[in-house]
């Protein structure tokens, strides 16, 4: 039996004059799921999420939310709550006035208030604060509360919009945890815009990639990460290599290019409908690439390298190297081994990867 989704959106479009900021974008998102739309800034994400929230009208397209039509339906009778960046906490209520806020405004007695305050509270790990002043928390603590206020309303649908952006890195790395484990608490679908990959990448059932307003790619992280089905997906999830080259040779599924400086390079399961003398963005991750003291090594792709730099970073540490031949930089990750503890600016190495570990992009 066909589940319907809690939130479709139907080739919705949203122009601005003669702007198209979000073009003919359709995506379900399943009951339950937490479903990030990931992107750089300008590219459109919040515009369609406050299209989602109502705030916006559509150019064109339709919203649905457990299968019934909203474009027509204003914000506030929308099934849906929003937390959004800088939280809009209300400084002078306590805590548990801003989470019950809501519930005031539909008109709920006070005793059932405090009742379901106390109760979202509850499963927000701040159970027994409801008194206490809002600037006595701390940031976490004000996220969790934000989130309550949504929750207590009971939404089919809950929109983030990038509600982590005003925290600290710490504070931000454990947030990420604990949103996916009370987005699972709640078991309630969650809409996420973000454009920290990381954000989206540890917290997702779903990610949609969006650029200059519509979906390059929607699928898992992992998918994104190790699939990505466009240049644009390739190079903004995760980080990579860039080499510009040109298609030398296609035999099946090997693919045969040569860079810019004269390098060859060989891939495997490339990009569809490239031919000879095709111009091609090659992407590589740095983790594909793997280092040794000594010429060697079956791999096709690789040369030789002076070491330009050596990013410490615990267990992820890069080394930016220099081709001998062409000239060109690799950025290479650091096995955690302890073999190459002593690299130092100046060294020469050998690096290679495999033609499988190698995507291939059209420029054309």
């Amino acid at each position: 039996m066909h589940e319907t989704p809690d939130l479709e959106c139907r080739e919705i479009s949203k122009n601005f004059d003669n702007f198209k900021a979000v073009d003919n974008v359709s995506f379900s998102v399943p009951q339950g799921k937490f479903f990030s739309i990931l992107g750089p800034s300008g590219c459109g994400k919040t515009t369609l999420l406050r299209m989602i929230a109502g705030f916006q009208k559509p150019s064109g397209g339709d919203l649905l939310i457990k299968g019934r039509s909203v474009v027509d339906v204003p914000p506030n009778q929308r099934p849906v709550s929003m937390v959004f960046q800088h939280l809009a906490l209300f400084p002078m209520m306590n805590i548990g006035a801003n989470v019950g806020f809501g519930l005031r405004q539909r008109g709920v007695n006070k005793t059932d208030i405090k009742k379901q305050v106390e109760r979202v509270l509850q499963r927000v790990g701040l159970g027994g604060v409801a008194d206490r002043a809002v600037s006595s928390l701390s940031g976490g603590q004000k996220q969790r509360v934000a989130i309550a206020r949504c929750m207590i309303l009971e939404p089919d649908v809950l929109l983030l919009d990038e509600p982590l952006g005003a925290l600290d890195l710490k504070l931000r790395e454990h947030m990420k945890i604990e949103l996916k484990q009370l987005q699972s608490e709640f078991n309630t679908t969650f809409v996420y815009i973000t454009h920290d990959q990381s954000e989206a990448l540890v917290m997702s059932d779903q990610i949609a990639v969006m650029n200059h307003g519509v979906f390059e790619q929607v699928g898992s992280a992992k998918d994104l990460y190790y699939e990505p089905q466009t240049a644009f997906v390739a190079g903004f999830v995760g980080e990579a290599n860039k080499i510009a080259a040109t298609v030398e040779d296609v035999s099946g599924s090997l693919l045969t290019l040569r860079t810019e400086q004269g390098r060859p390079v060989k891939a495997i399961a490339a990009a569809k409908g490239l031919s000879r003398g095709d111009k091609a963005e090659v992407f590589v991750r740095p983790e594909a690439v793997r280092l040794s003291r000594d010429e060697g090594g079956t791999a096709v792709n690789g040369g030789e390298g002076l070491v330009q730099s050596v990013l410490f970073n615990g267990a992820n540490s890069q080394v930016l190297l220099r081709d001998g031949q062409s000239g060109s930089e690799i950025s290479v990750a650091l096995p955690q081994t302890g073999e190459f503890r002593d690299l130092t600016q100046g060294d020469t190495v050998h690096y290679q990867w495999e033609p499988e570990q190698t995507r291939v992009y059209s420029l054309g």
